[in-house]
């Protein structure tokens, strides 16, 4: 899980802390530096690295960050008591991506370095690492910084980026991996304010992934399809996502970001799910149903919002006894 960043987003850019504060110029409301290294890595809140910087919306006191360089950027003066190396900001979006933009290449900005070459009627990139036993279909895309395993099969106009991808995986036509997260603010919109995804996607051993789905890379981190996991055609998972083992996702599913979705988990088609939800191992979700809150362990649940399927027939039989 602890991928090579820079593999995928070269630096564009070398900075120190103090370097960073000068970056954000009016941006910055407050400054103080423990000390003063250069800039390596992003944290986030579940993976933190080394000589990085970690960006904390809203007040956190409990992140233990002793054993790190690592200076915190946040739009809470609160914060200031917790921290030895924190800067405070006006708004913590517009500081992401300013720093973000200024540190890494990536593909949202012009200027992106990649060389392809074509091989068998497909582009290849001279950066990726791919195993003798992989099978490429035509007219395929593969940028740098992926890596595929052995007797993996990528059919037709596949395009793969940002991602990590194991052995026996199967991905068929038309279907794109490790494209760009939707991360923006409401209050700048607009492709000039996207901010930016500098994560991968990582595919366990024996997945199968249908025609004309999209699976979107992580923000920071990894969005993360796990072992013998199945997923139907036209089904998109956006950045974040965590599918576990033994999944089976059903044809026009979407899954909005950062969910986590358990073991043995049973998706029917067109089932749709809000953001920062878990689904508890085992559970059934049936065909069509809107997922807007945590689901428990072994549930079967159906309808919008999805509750428990006995619940659900019952206010089924209700409405058509009124006359809807």
């Amino acid at each position: 899980m602890n991928f090579k960043r820079e593999n995928f987003f070269p630096f564009k850019n070398k900075y120190m802390i103090e370097d960073i504060n000068k970056l954000l110029q009016l941006e910055t409301d407050f400054c103080k530096v423990k000390k003063n290294f250069f800039v390596n890595d992003i944290s986030s809140l579940s993976n933190l690295r080394d000589c990085s910087i970690i960006f904390l919306e809203g007040e956190l006191n409990d992140i233990n960050i002793s054993s790190k360089d690592i200076h915190i950027i946040s739009d809470k003066e609160e914060n200031i008591k917790y921290y030895d190396s924190i800067s405070i900001v006006k708004n913590i979006n517009n500081a992401y991506n300013c720093i973000l933009n200024a540190l890494f290449y990536h593909d949202d900005q012009s200027g992106f370095p990649d060389e392809f070459e074509y091989v068998n009627g497909s582009y290849i990139s001279k950066f990726c690492k791919i195993n003798n036993n992989v099978e490429i279909g035509k007219n395929c895309s593969i940028s740098r910084g992926v890596e595929i395993d052995e007797n993996t099969i990528i059919k037709n106009n596949v395009v793969i980026k940002n991602s990590l991808i194991g052995k026996n995986v199967t991905i068929c036509d038309n279907t794109s991996i490790g494209t760009t997260g939707f991360g923006f603010d409401f209050n700048l919109r607009g492709s000039l304010h996207l901010n930016p995804q500098i994560g991968v996607v990582i595919i366990e051993d024996n997945v199968h992934i249908g025609s004309s789905c999209t699976v979107d890379r992580g923000k920071i981190d990894f969005t993360l399809i796990c072992n013998n996991s199945m997923i139907d055609n036209m089904v998109h998972i956006a950045h974040n996502v965590i599918v576990g083992e033994n999944c089976c996702i059903a044809a026009q599913t979407g899954i909005s970001g950062s969910v986590k979705i358990g073991k043995n988990v049973t998706i029917g088609g067109q089932a749709g799910f809000a953001g920062h939800i878990k689904i508890g191992n085992n559970s059934v979700i049936a065909a069509r149903s809107g997922v807007t809150k945590d689901i428990k362990e072994n549930s079967v649940v159906a309808g919008f919002p999805a509750v428990d399927i006995k619940e659900w027939k019952k206010n089924l039989i209700r409405q058509r006894k009124n006359g809807y």
